[in-house]
């Protein structure tokens, strides 16, 4: 596991540490030597170097608080994860907590930094609108500082200067106006730039400490990814075969419907999952029509409540309007949109944050996890009832074939966008695509009615 740590790990840090001050000190303290030696004077820039050996000493016993911190971080993580590592309802409630905590701080600082940049782009204009009035500004001073070193006359000082005091007077008259209205504009655009640079502090010290929280969340999520899949992998040795026959028919399947079917007849695990689907819908089905329908609808309104369960509590069918979109994202394209090659989407397009964590939109088992063609990673998902799930352009794929996830699950990571898949290359993207695509009988469908209205409000951004 990523997150176990040595006894002896803090120690050998220590020794570390204590090794590199050894290696500065003796690095300032044998060149000394050695002029002394041949009578020579020591460099004149000895105080220097002792100043920056200090600098170096303080910025190393930062570097040990902050790894000491890390490692107490760590130490939390190892003593949660081994007080629910054998209760697999606690471990999956642990994990659908986790990633909804990081999801909804990676929502807010997507709201923070677009606040940030509309901030930013109030202060560009008042800075551009400044500097266009900037001869305004000077002629606006050099007046006042040429009254203020020739005031107008006095009349009851001088009354014989009568006609300098009227001429002034109506200099002043249609000059002050304009003047007063310049002045008071530039003061309150200097007043809201005040304001807007008070604001982008308070909006980038509420950035720097969303991202601080989800650093946090993202290593307590991978711990417990780590501790999820060796529990569930009872035989790695067989698991690791199984990988090996999944990715050799993905290189030999001509079509995604192919690969599911060649995967769920030709690879143990896919064929449990695809085995054990059928039978949570034969059962769901008998006790759907014994139950009373007051139980049936209590079901359908909650049905992702009990995080113990090994099978879907209700058939997709009955999730329409339920169902979370797996990432925080801008879309980009909907399904049945022109796809730039003459024909129509079949699924949607997501951009996300670098990265962004996914997580399972529904109940079901993993028929396919690993890269596929131009698809780059891509996992399919047996819902049941002959629905599949297609998740496609992640990093990294945290599930097993033949594996029971949960609505809300983590199942994989995006990466920075660097990966380009062809969907990401179709649309010109930078930023990291997810591709989701619903098929019911081997037929892509539209998958606009089983998602939650806000989920669908925010992931349109």
């Amino acid at each position: 596991m990523a997150v176990r740590v040595r006894h002896g790990t803090i120690a050998s840090m220590g020794a570390a540490s204590r090794r590199i001050e050894l290696a500065l000190s003796l690095a300032l303290f044998v060149p000394a030597c050695l002029a002394a030696q041949s009578g020579q004077p020591a460099a004149p820039d000895a105080a220097e170097k002792g100043t920056e050996l200090s600098g170096r000493r303080l910025e190393l016993r930062g570097m040990e608080d902050t790894l000491d911190a890390s490692q107490e971080q760590r130490r939390r993580i190892e003593a949660e994860i081994a007080s629910i590592r054998a209760d697999r309802a606690k471990l999956t409630a642990a994990l659908l907590d986790a990633t909804r905590i990081v999801n909804t701080s990676e929502r807010k600082i997507g709201e923070t930094e677009a606040r940030l940049d509309t901030l930013t782009g109030t202060e560009d204009a008042i800075k551009l609108s400044l500097a266009s009035r900037r001869a305004v500004i000077a002629e606006i001073l050099a007046s006042l500082q040429r009254m203020g070193r020739k005031p107008p006359p006095a009349l009851l000082v001088a009354p014989e200067d009568m006609l300098a005091a009227i001429r002034t007077s109506m200099l002043l008259g249609s000059v002050l106006p304009q003047m007063r209205g310049e002045t008071e504009a530039l003061a309150s655009d200097l007043s809201d730039l005040v304001q807007l640079r008070q604001s982008i502090a308070a909006e980038r010290e509420t950035l720097a400490n969303g991202v601080a929280k989800i650093r946090a969340e993202r290593q307590r999520l991978a711990a417990l990814i780590e501790a999820r899949q060796p529990a569930l992998s009872a035989a790695e040795q067989a698991l690791g075969a199984e990988r090996e026959r999944a990715l050799d028919l993905a290189r030999q399947a001509a079509s995604l419907k192919d690969l599911i079917a060649r995967m769920e007849t030709e690879v143990a695990a896919a064929a449990r999952g695809a085995e054990a689907a059928r039978k949570a819908d034969e059962i769901r089905g008998r006790a759907a029509r014994a139950a009373l329908p007051s139980a049936s609808m209590k079901t359908a309104l909650a049905p992702f409540k009990d995080p113990a369960r090994l099978a879907p509590a209700t058939t997709f069918s009955e999730t329409k309007g339920l169902l979370p979109v797996p990432v925080n994202g801008t879309l980009q394209r909907g399904f049945g949109s022109r796809d730039g090659f003459g024909g129509t989407g079949k699924g949607m397009l997501i951009a996300t944050r670098t990265e962004a964590i996914v997580a399972s939109p529904c109940d079901g088992w993993v028929s396919f996890a690993g890269p596929y063609r131009s698809y780059g990673q891509l996992l399919i998902v047996n819902a049941g009832q002959g629905y599949y799930i297609i998740l496609a352009g992640m990093d990294k794929i945290n599930v097993n074939v033949g594996q029971f996830i949960l609505v809300g699950e983590p199942v994989a990571v995006m990466g920075d966008g660097s990966f380009k898949t062809a969907a990401a290359i179709a649309i010109g993207a930078v930023q990291p695509i997810l591709y989701i695509e619903f098929r019911k009988d081997g037929v892509a469908i539209d998958p606009g009615p089983w998602w939650a209205k806000p989920e669908l409000q925010r992931v349109r951004g």
